[in-house]
């Protein structure tokens, strides 16, 4: 059978063959030694060829794959400095607290993972002892992203370190008495401590590489030299299976991140079983990274491995090693030495010799203990190569086995990750392994003891010594005092109280408007940072390219082809701007980097990030979430936002829900502002409560969310009545009555109704509020509620004081108080949105909204599809009115039939 991927002879003729004596040559010379040597010695050759030419610049494609051993041998090894004997006592009190605390924690089922730090504690080890950089020297430090399962490893260095106590490790993840511990890695939870949050798999080492790529960009716009920060991202080889894990790679490449590193620990084991049970994942993950232009570096085996490698004349062992698949590998694991003679050894005769010089004690050493993740020498040179390599960004794979000096009862088993504790006799049978002085009559009533050598032991100091030269603890979330920023002129605000007059305009082109006068604030406009997945120019956005520039770290290397108009796509070193492409998940790592620039950096960054309302929270909800754990400010702009204002795109456009995703976030302030003035107002506060003077009792660690619409509408000005500023800010506002909107109808005796409405729904609540009084003669007030879901936080925090004996009326309840009539809410969201608040309104209260799918349509015909629009309001509020009686009940078949509905 051809096969489909060879060249073809009619592809090769299309190559020039300027010598084709020559090339006959080398092509006689590979058939020569295959025939010879046999086709692996033709293999070998080719590949050793293949990598002179790619170390000599020589431009070919890429070998993807190498052979399954170390790609730094053992002797091209650096000498590690420090001493390797204190080094490996450290890691065994580690080990033993890491396990302690689990098991012991497992007497209150709240869970816990003991065999994924088993696995990886040389890999945090050696970078603790020797590579990760503090927060207290010069500069930013490093940025460590933590595989979340490995937290127990992490507490219990911190416990050693004097930074935890014993009740602490006893309250890991009982946090509720104030003295606990998080699961993972949680900033909001252990502020002091945690700088990222990783456990949600994947977000991790896409979080990592856009931090790595902010970093580059807080330098090159001057900001802050960071160019001595080093990104590590320590991950799973199971969680590369989640898109995210990969998704970005080919950025980090293409920008040259060599400012990061990849740390995959290959314990060859996902959840429930083995990741590649009939493949190679090392093998697999080498080709991807490779692929996409990574520097690799494999760890695969320990040094027992050596007099294996070097009895390996015929290059049978590596070929053994290559096919083999993980699931066998683990299976090794847990057999004894004749198993691995007969499966492994005897499936080759120069492989049965070989086993023949070996005992059984060597060979189990190999396939049960020797692993390169679990050398310390091994993973030095690694990382010494990583923070070394120059133009790319590197990914160490290192080979471990999960559950490693926890007991066969743990290692390599395909539950360990569901194991929670270890018995009395498992403890005792690691103590011995480990070597540490811990008696049996510390075990009191079966409860297995933490160990500690003492705050002055050798070990202590020694750590303490290692963390200082390198700049302080690790990891460690820094709370910079910063000044708060200075508000930017009040002009740039108030230009939106006076309304638009006769032009039409969108609210998104309001924001955008905003952010082209904030950005030209002397003291702050550098600081925002625009984000936009490759739709600026749908949000009107284009202007921005000239003035402040598209960040590329090789600014722009071309002509570009609009480079004659005056709005040209403009790249530059130091742009502000990240248009990321068509990524709403790149673009919210982006945001997370540049809204925690405050704390990992010292310098407050304003990041907005402008996109699709329905790309937004739809799509990275679990981002929104990290980014309210790790502490994030900006503002979230869904534009194009609402069920029914983005014609013709049709139901996977058309968003009805966002606000109710972005409602479950604690962290995110949702707005669904009506006009232009409302936007500045929310701004404007946002920027106070984030990056200036927060009021007492107001958490400045929030992100705002708005909506805005592509809907070009008349923008009033701003009512002139009191408690305007602080109703937009709060949720709702009455923007204007039946009477001081001049409708003559409503006499002193009409019925009355109060509409509620949000976002570009206002509109049509206008225009219901002049059909019923001209055609009905109901009076109808109108208000704005530019928050929803703050009314209800606002009356759920009422509810909780009153359970506390504190008297407090909601703000909702405040500002409806003496209205009178019937309340009738509506947005260009499903009905689930106004009806947050529903419960503490004490008039009679309902609801419209447009729940259901979207589809293609024109505004106004998917708006009576739904039945949103003006007249559907009128014959609503009628039906509200008719049932208590204030209105003829025939007055709804009237109006139902006047409008055609």
């Amino acid at each position: 059978m051809t096969d489909p991927y060879a060249i073809q002879p009619s592809e090769l003729d299309q190559l020039p063959d300027r010598d084709p004596e020559e090339t006959a040559e080398w092509q006689a010379s590979l058939d020569a030694v295959a025939k010879a040597a046999g086709p692996h010695r033709a293999a070998y050759l080719m590949r050793r060829t293949l990598e002179r030419a790619e170390g000599n610049g020589i431009a070919l494609p890429k070998l993807l794959e190498t052979d399954y051993v170390n790609t730094i041998p053992t002797s091209a090894e650096p000498s590690a400095p420090g001493d390797e004997e204190m080094e490996r006592k450290i890691t065994a009190w580690n080990r033993w607290n890491a396990a302690a605390m689990v098991t012991r924690g497992s007497q209150y089922g709240v869970g816990g993972h003991i065999a994924t730090f088993a696995s990886a504690a040389w890999l945090y080890e050696t970078g603790f002892n020797h590579f990760f950089k503090g927060k207290e020297a010069d500069g930013s430090g490093d940025q460590l992203y933590i595989q979340g399962h490995a937290s127990p490893g992490i507490y219990a260095r911190a416990f050693l370190d004097g930074r935890l106590d014993e009740r602490q490790l006893d309250n890991f993840r009982r946090e509720s008495g104030g003295n606990g511990l998080p699961s993972y890695p949680h900033p909001r939870r252990l502020p002091w401590l945690w700088e990222f949050p990783t456990v949600s798999m994947g977000l991790g080492p896409l979080s990592a590489i856009y931090q790595a790529r902010f970093n580059r960009y807080l330098t090159a716009r001057g900001i802050k030299d960071v160019s001595d920060s080093h990104v590590w991202a320590f991950l799973g080889d199971g969680e590369m299976d989640e898109p995210e894990s990969t998704a970005a790679l080919a950025l980090a490449s293409r920008e040259g991140l060599d400012n990061l590193t990849f740390v995959i620990n290959c314990n060859l084991q996902r959840l429930d079983g083995p990741v590649r049970a009939n493949f190679k994942i090392v093998q697999e993950l080498e080709a991807q990274f490779r692929g996409a232009g990574w520097n690799v570096i494999k760890t695969l085996w320990g040094t027992a491995w050596d007099e294996l490698f070097q009895l390996d004349t015929t290059g049978a062992l590596v070929r053994r090693l290559r096919e083999v698949p993980d699931a066998q590998v683990q299976t090794y694991q847990t057999r004894g030495a004749a198993y691995i003679r007969e499966d492994f050894f005897g499936k080759d005769p120069a492989l049965a010799e070989m086993a023949k010089l070996l005992s059984d004690d060597k060979i189990l050493e190999c396939f049960h203990l020797s692993r390169g993740g679990h050398e310390a020498r091994k993973v030095y040179a690694a990382y010494k190569a990583a923070v070394e390599f120059k133009g790319a960004p590197t990914v160490i794979l290192a080979q471990t086995v999960k559950g490693h000096t926890l007991g066969e009862g743990f290692a390599s088993k395909n539950a360990n990750h569901q194991m929670k504790k270890l018995s009395v006799d498992e403890f005792k049978t690691m103590r011995d392994l480990l070597e540490l002085p811990i008696k049996d009559s510390d075990f009191v009533d079966g409860v297995v003891p933490y160990g500690h050598p003492g705050a002055d032991s050798p070990e202590v100091r020694y750590l303490q010594e290692r963390r200082a030269a390198l700049g302080g603890p690790a990891p460690a979330r820094r709370t910079h005092a910063l000044a708060p920023l200075p508000a930017p002129a009040e002009k740039a605000f108030a230009s939106f109280d006076k309304g638009s007059g006769s032009q039409n305009v969108a609210t998104t082109m309001a924001f955008v408007r905003l952010i082209k006068d904030l950005v030209r604030d002397k003291e702050t406009g550098r600081r925002w940072v625009p984000i936009v997945p490759d739709e600026a120019r749908t949000f009107g956005m284009e202007s921005l390219f000239p003035s402040l520039g598209i960040y590329s770290p090789k600014g722009q290397t071309y002509e570009p082809v609009d480079r004659d108009q005056l709005m040209y796509y403009k790249e530059a070193k130091n742009g502000q701007i990240l248009n990321e492409g068509i990524t709403e998940a790149g673009s919210m790592a982006d945001f997370i980097a540049a809204s925690t620039a405050y704390s990992t950096h010292g310098e407050a960054m304003i990041p907005f990030y402008i996109f699709y309302s329905m790309f937004g929270w739809q799509r990275t909800a679990d981002q929104m979430w990290q980014l309210g754990d790790q502490l994030g400010r900006g503002f979230l702009v869904g534009a194009t936002a609402g069920r029914t204002t983005l014609t013709g795109e049709g139901l996977q456009h058309a968003d009805g829900h966002s606000p109710v995703i972005a409602a479950t976030n604690p962290a995110s302030l949702t707005y669904d502002p009506a006009f232009a003035y409302e936007v500045a107002a929310i701004v404007k506060d946002g920027l106070r409560r984030m990056y200036g003077e927060a009021a007492p009792g107001e958490d400045p660690n929030v992100f705002y969310y708005l909506t805005v619409y592509n809907e070009p509408m008349p923008q009033p000005a701003k009512p002139s009545g009191p408690g305007v500023d602080e109703g937009i800010v709060k949720g709702l506002y009455r923007f204007n009555t039946a009477e001081s909107a001049g409708l003559d109808a409503a006499a002193a005796n009409a019925p009355r109704i109060q509409l509620l409405s949000s976002g570009t729904a206002i509109h049509w609540a206008l225009k219901a509020q002049r059909l019923l009084a001209e055609e009905w003669g109901v009076a109808a007030d109108v208000w704005s509620a530019t928050s929803w879901t703050e009314l209800r936080r606002d009356a759920l925090e009422a509810d909780a004081a009153l359970l506390r004996g504190e008297e407090r009326v909601p703000y909702l309840r405040q500002a409806l108080h003496g209205a009178e009539g019937p309340v009738l809410a509506v947005s260009d969201y499903m009905r689930q949105v106004p009806d947050q608040i529903a419960q503490w309104v004490e008039q009679d209260y309902s609801s419209l909204g447009a729940d259901g799918f979207g589809l293609s349509d024109t505004r106004e015909g998917a708006r009576r599809h739904f039945g949103v629009d003006a007249e559907s309001i009128v014959v609503a509020a009628l039906a509200q009115l008719a049932r208590r009686g204030e209105v003829k009940a025939t007055a709804v078949k009237e109006a139902r039939e006047k409008y055609g509905l």
